[in-house]
Formats: structure tokens, sequence, C-alpha cells
């Protein structure tokens, strides 16, 4: 199996309930809110998205990340924990053991990083009822932030009145 921890999981739901996960997660997907609420994905196009990954992993090496990592492995810290198995962590694991050098561990970290970003988005794109946003199609934060209000003031979650009153109000 690809991932042990959610086969784990699936059997452990099996044995405490005596039916499949498969049956429990179809039943909660088809489950309505009782909450009003929109979804909102805001989306950037892949190249600044890598781009801006890239710089927050340089960024983490700069603040300390390797000292850190390098310093929760000297207290006794097992990478076999879970806490040990976060982006960030598990790619310096290695690195500490002598397997390859600290490029290439920043290297693993940026790529992971982006694996995972790309991950996120094809999860949101199962979602149902996302309201997909594209952040390069908006000038300014603010302009993007009224967007969102006009959508919450379309589906009365908000009133007109209640938004105009807290904008005079700033």
């Amino acid at each position: 199996p690809n991932n042990v921890k959610r086969v784990i999981r699936a059997i452990e739901y099996f044995e405490q309930t005596g039916e499949p996960i498969s049956k429990h997660n179809e039943e909660q997907a088809q489950k309505e809110s009782p909450y009003e609420f929109l979804y909102f994905v805001l989306n950037h196009d892949r190249s600044i998205l890598y781009e801006r990954i890239d710089q927050r992993v340089d960024q983490m090496i700069d603040q300390g990340l390797e000292q850190e990592v390098k310093g929760l492995l000297e207290q006794g810290y097992s990478p076999s924990l879970v806490s040990m198995q976060g982006l960030g962590y598990k790619e310096f694991v290695p690195y500490f053991k002598g397997e390859y050098d600290l490029e290439h561990a920043i290297y693993i970290l940026k790529r992971d990083t982006r694996h995972f970003a790309k991950r996120q988005l094809t999860w949101f794109k199962r979602e149902k009822d996302v309201i997909w946003l594209s952040k390069q199609e908006y000038q300014t934060e603010e302009e993007l932030l009224n967007v969102i209000l006009s959508y919450a003031v379309s589906k009365n979650i908000i009133s007109k009145s209640d938004l105009d009153a807290e904008r005079d109000r700033t």
C-alpha cells in the first residue's frame, strides 16, 4: 500500500465499527453542512507559486532550520516520530546521516514542498462548492477581499448593510 497510515486507520475503523471506512467517508461526503459558508481557494500561477516556495525554503534556512533539526536529533528525537516527518524535518535527516550534502537537502525540501502544494491543489479540485480565485487577476489584496465579500453578500452570509456599516466604522 502507498499510504500505510491510511491503511492502518481504515483497519482500526473497521475493527471499531464493523463497517468499511469507505462507507463512512461516502456518508460524510453526502451530508449537508448546517452552516452557511463559502469555500475559497486562492490560486496562483504555478511558476509564481513554485518561486515563492523556493523563496520560503531559503528563508527557513536563513532562519535556522538546519540548526533546529540538528538540535532535535541531538536531543534524542527519533526521525520516525510523526512530528519529525513534516516538511523541513524529514529532508534533513539523511543530510545529518551523511547521505548527502546541505545543497541536496535544500533541493529535496524545495522539490517535496512543490509536490505537496500540487497535491493540495488536486485535493481542492475534488472538493465540492469551491470558489477558485486566481490571485494574479487582482491588483491588490483589497480588491480580492472585496470580491470575497461580494460573494458573501450575494449568498446572504452577511448583509450589505452590515458590510457597509463595518466599512464606515473602519
